[in-house]
């Protein structure tokens, strides 16, 4: 019952951290999804920079929209991270029950990571791919997540599932690296540690350097993969087809559609977008939950012995 308590701990405390570091980034992310998701036709491009999509909402007074999809976002980033976190922390002790290990090496941790990812994949997809839709449309034309959802056959809310699965590799290698960093870190800090002080954890400054690092590795080993990603879930509204011919949405046409007209550098384009978005989100996510687990964990026992407490009054009443 412990572990499972301390398995929800660190599902929440990561949920929390990821719905505020991607409402805080969140202009950000929409302005890179756009952007990775064009397709330069004929030398021809809407958006040359990054800053391009920024300067279009504001000439069209519609900043705002640069929130377009926010709350679904908001939706997928909590539930995935709290599977993911919850699936994570789970297998972790679980392998460790099983085995009678001390600790985990770093194949396993790979392979723990990739398993939690697959299962929080499959289960939010469809939120994923929502949320890219409304994102990359055209400013002020987003639909509301029902209507995105439903104007396609069910299958089409699972666009890039194939891809999403193939890119579990990409949080797999952020925690791995992450918790490798973290315990060699700790271990530092735990041998000056004097015996019978309070717990070592990581200071906040400490937990979003090594979390951005972390980050900022498995984005550049997994970046092609994601741009495909980006271009299979975008919207295909009136205004995107203007500027960028309809590509299929399998990995395959997409592949080909940049190779053809963008070469070898078009699956790196955006990259240092990604990494900007991506490394802040993830370090924020990182420092903000290693800063609350410990408060999380103290709030929900606590709430565990009130339910406790009060359920036998129930009965007898």
């Amino acid at each position: 019952m412990s572990s499972d308590l301390e398995s929800l701990s660190e599902a929440t405390s990561g949920a929390i951290g990821s719905l505020v570091s991607t409402t805080i980034l969140y202009p950000l992310d929409t302005c890179k999804s756009k952007y990775q998701a064009e397709v330069q036709a004929h030398g021809q491009q809407k958006y040359r920079y990054l800053s391009d999509v920024l300067w279009e909402a504001i000439k069209s007074n519609q900043v705002l929209s640069l929130y377009q999809g926010l709350g679904t976002k908001n939706l997928q980033s909590f539930v995935s991270q709290f599977l993911y976190f919850y699936g994570y922390s789970y297998f972790k002790r679980l392998y460790l029950a099983k085995t009678g290990a001390k600790s985990i090496g770093t194949k396993a941790n790979l392979l723990l990571a990739a398993a939690a990812g697959a299962c929080n994949a499959i289960l939010t997809q469809p939120l994923d791919t929502a949320s890219s839709r409304m994102q990359t449309s055209a400013f002020g034309k987003s639909k509301g997540l029902f209507q995105t959802l439903t104007e396609g056959s069910w299958s089409d809310a699972f666009d890039g599932l194939g891809i999403s699965l193939l890119l579990t590799s990409n949080p797999a290698i952020q925690y791995t690296v992450f918790d490798q960093l973290k315990q060699n870190i700790l271990k530092g800090k735990q041998n000056k540690a004097e015996k019978g002080s309070s717990p070592v954890v990581l200071s906040a400054f400490t937990a979003f350097v090594i979390g951005a690092i972390s980050k900022s590795i498995a984005t550049l080993l997994t970046y092609p993969a994601i741009r495909c990603k980006v271009m299979i879930q975008a919207a295909h509204d009136n205004e995107t087809k203007e500027h960028r011919p309809n590509v299929r949405r399998t990995v395959l046409g997409v592949v080909r559609s940049i190779w053809r007209k963008e070469g070898i550098l078009g699956f790196f384009k955006g990259l240092q977008a990604q990494i900007l978005k991506t490394v802040l989100s993830s370090a924020l996510l990182l420092m903000i939950k290693e800063k609350i687990t410990s408060s999380t964990w103290v709030l929900i026992l606590a709430t565990r012995r009130y339910l406790f407490l009060t359920k036998p009054r129930l009965k007898s009443s």
